[in-house]
């Protein structure tokens, strides 16, 4: 049996940026995933600036011959709206990627021991070790297999428990020359849509000739039904194809305000979306997936041993960034409770609320400085 200091399960931005920060500091990592790369990843696929600073990551050399789609201008409305607002930020705030190409990078940048292809099929303790698949041990077993992570179950909150799960769907394709031509959606301005009941919103990003259409909400019952709406609207307008290849893919995930996982215990850990870090506001969660697995391998390297005790530090760092899950976190996801229904509308016609409210602040964070990689 292989003996590993620690075993990573889920090979996404989370697990490879936790592995590359440990595998640096000269320890022995072996990270499992159940799919081979590259591999589809259902996410509207949009990175911050911050997020590259914080992988070290140069964005003229990540875009040869990948999608990095500079973003420099939001269109933001309500279903129902004649009339989104668009603001100009005069500068690039965000870039749009596709996930197959960005998590296998990260991947590719591992030098570490890699399993792919390879479902968990067994997790046992023994003699002070994480056993998994009755191949590998480690003192340490960090979850970083999405929201449905194995690991996750193991410290108690089972998915679709008690916790408020976001479920969205949506499709990414390449659009033919003809469509490109006549799509309205422009590369450089994402497009948001709320829901009129404040509980989701909708979404159509370009990516070169690459689209991404989608919806989230957290009452998925009637998921299917808001989003066929909103595709139809969009078609109307000519922002979407009138012709879409494929199906919508669905996939869930925890709002950081709402999750109720343990973020440790002996020898376990639980990194990004696995520990529901997504941003209770827009449910983005590739930066406090990376910010996560950084925080994480600092209180790893500083820890005498794996016990939860010396772990404990580490959700003490995730609150420091992110706030703390009872400090009163707002139930709705997308906005907070002193935004009723009916001023809701007026504020999304607003230049100023858009910009500065939804976009500088919920889905972009400027104010948070990038998480600085360890060295």
């Amino acid at each position: 049996m292989d003996y590993y200091d620690a075993i990573i399960v889920g090979a996404g931005p989370a697990g490879s940026t936790l592995a590359r920060t440990l595998e640096s500091a000269g320890r022995q990592v072996l990270i499992i995933d159940k799919a081979p790369f590259p591999r589809d990843r259902t996410c509207a696929g949009w990175i911050t600036p911050s997020v590259l600073d914080s992988l070290g990551i140069d964005p003229v050399s990540y875009s040869t011959g990948r999608t990095l789609q500079p973003i420099r201008r939001f269109r933001i409305g309500m279903m129902g709206q004649q009339s989104p607002v668009e603001n100009d930020h005069r500068a690039v705030v965000s870039y749009g990627i596709r996930r197959c190409e960005f998590d296998t990078f990260l991947l590719e940048r591992v030098t570490s021991q890699k399993c792919l292809a390879t479902p968990v099929d067994s997790i046992v303790r023994r003699n002070g070790n994480w056993v998994v698949n009755e191949r590998w041990q480690a003192p340490l077993l960090v979850g970083a297999g999405g929201h449905f992570c194995p690991v996750a179950r193991l410290l108690g909150e089972a998915p679709g428990g008690h916790e408020s799960v976001v479920a969205a769907k949506e499709v990414e394709f390449e659009m033919t020359r003809e469509q490109a031509h006549a799509c309205e959606t422009r590369g450089d301005t994402p497009e948001l849509w709320f829901c009129r009941d404040l509980k989701g919103y909708a979404w159509v990003f370009r990516k070169g000739r690459f689209l991404n259409i989608g919806l989230g909400r957290e009452d998925s019952h009637r998921l299917t039904e808001h989003l066929e709406a909103f595709v139809a609207s969009m078609k109307a307008h000519g922002r979407v194809p009138e012709e879409l290849p494929g199906r919508f893919k669905g996939h869930a995930y925890l709002l950081y305000g709402h999750a109720h996982r343990p973020l440790v215990d002996d020898g376990v850990m639980l990194i990004g979306d696995a520990a529901g870090l997504a941003y209770t506001q827009s449910g983005e969660g590739i930066r406090p997936a990376i910010e996560s697995a950084l925080l994480a391998a600092e209180t790893i390297l500083r820890a005498s041993d794996c016990s939860a005790t010396a772990l404990q530090p580490y959700g003490e760092r995730i609150a420091d960034r992110f706030g703390r899950r009872d400090a009163g976190i707002e139930p709705q996801w997308q906005v907070p409770h002193w935004v009723k229904q009916s001023v809701a509308s007026a504020l999304i016609r607003s230049q100023w609320f858009t910009r500065k409210v939804i976009t500088e602040k919920w889905f972009l964070h400027q104010e948070v400085p990038a998480l600085t990689p360890l060295t």
